[in-house]
């Protein structure tokens, strides 16, 4: 990892939130984002992108962040502000939700990606900060467990689809079964592969 963080605080910002998301790409579900804030001299040498680890390791690394950070938080954008908004603008949503709920707010803030939401707090946005940028990787790993563990949850409503294997994503097998049964209220209407087997039924 890169050592923002240390030269962030050495600049004066005390609480630096690393900030990250997933579920951005899957056809059903929420879009969910994390923030953490690490105090100084925290030592994860196994953090990483969260789609680089198993998901035992994921769940460690997870226990361990809970328990190691300064604080940390979890922001979701629901289905219906998915289709409403469009994808980009409910994951800087679910991102500021996440920021927002932190116990104090940050000094600054790191993003993945090349793009952020409008954040009243100094921000930059670091390409690849996943796997660069330890407060980002841990946020990565939260947004992906908890995003994971409720997908597992919403299987139990919806167990035709087998949500608790690929979780959303547009797998073969997601497919296949969308096609056999349709799309339910889990499912983003706005995402090509939903909306476009929605009007062949409707031809039917």
């Amino acid at each position: 990892m890169e050592r923002w963080e240390e030269e962030l605080w050495k600049q004066g910002f005390k609480r630096v939130a690393g900030v990250d998301e997933a579920g951005r790409g899957p056809l059903a579900g929420p879009v969910v984002a994390a923030a953490v804030i690490f105090p100084p001299l925290v030592d994860l040498p196994l953090l990483r992108d969260s789609k680089l680890l198993s998901p035992k390791k994921r769940w460690e690394l997870a226990c361990c962040i809970m328990e190691l950070a300064e604080d940390w938080a979890i922001g979701m954008a629901s289905v219906a502000e998915i289709d409403l908004l469009g994808i980009r603008e409910a994951t800087f949503r679910a991102m500021h939700r996440a920021l927002c709920s932190l116990r104090h707010p940050p000094d600054m803030v790191l993003i993945d990606g090349n793009s952020s939401p409008p954040l009243p707090w100094p921000h930059l946005t670091i390409v690849k900060g996943d796997n660069r940028v330890a407060s980002v990787a841990a946020a990565s790993i939260l947004a992906k467990v908890t995003r994971d563990r409720l997908m597992e949850d919403l299987h139990l409503l919806f167990p035709q689809y087998n949500f608790k294997q690929h979780k959303g994503y547009p797998t073969r097998e997601h497919k296949e079964l969308l096609a056999r049964y349709g799309p339910v209220s889990l499912h983003r209407r706005t995402f090509a592969p939903v909306r476009l087997l929605g009007e062949a039924r409707r031809d039917e």
